[in-house]
């Protein structure tokens, strides 16, 4: 696979998630903002729970496909990066306009990673199960729970917002896998 089929597919999920990013803050403003970080990973913890429940029993009973759940884990992930960077400033509602500036900042900045990450593992991702994708994804957030819980802070490991974005990288992918950016 060439890197540009990848950069392609990576940014047609990218655009769909920012899309839906972008109209829920106009819904709702940025409510999201009085959420601690430990809530927002709560949210991404279900909702990847969710997906695996989906995955072990090959059933569901709520009519919202697993590629919506992979969308809000960027989303939230993405959210919570954001929360990182604004953790001085005690604005709840911020403009639209400068929020989607934070997202497409740590959008970048994540899809910079996934390439970097890419040319050192030659895209083994897509050698993948989505239901293995899954499982990491809960073992990255099993790891930011842990670090939350040691007040952020870390002797030898990456932190929270590496997780994080490796959580949005792996959510693509799956969603990828899939043949959502199709």
């Amino acid at each position: 696979m060439s890197e540009n089929k990848t950069e392609i597919e990576f940014k047609a999920v990218l655009s769909e998630c920012r899309s839906l990013f972008e109209k829920k803050t106009i819904d709702y403003g940025t409510a999201w903002r009085i959420l601690r970080l430990s809530s927002i990973t709560d949210q991404i913890y279900i909702k990847a729970m969710r997906i695996r429940s989906i995955q072990e029993k090959g059933e569901q009973k709520i009519d919202e496909d697993i590629n919506g759940e992979f969308v809000a884990i960027i989303n939230y992930c993405l959210m919570a990066l954001t929360q990182l960077e604004l953790m001085d400033d005690d604005r709840m509602e911020i403009p639209a306009e400068e929020v989607m500036e934070y997202y497409d900042k740590h959008a970048t900045n994540t899809m910079n990673l996934m390439f970097n990450k890419n040319h050192d593992y030659g895209e083994a991702w897509r050698m993948m199960r989505v239901s293995g994708i899954t499982d990491i994804i809960l073992m990255k957030l099993l790891r930011v729970k842990q670090i939350e819980g040691n007040d952020g802070k870390t002797i030898v490991s990456e932190g929270v917002d590496a997780n994080y974005q490796d959580m949005i990288n792996y959510s693509i992918f799956a969603l990828i896998l899939s043949g959502f950016a199709s």
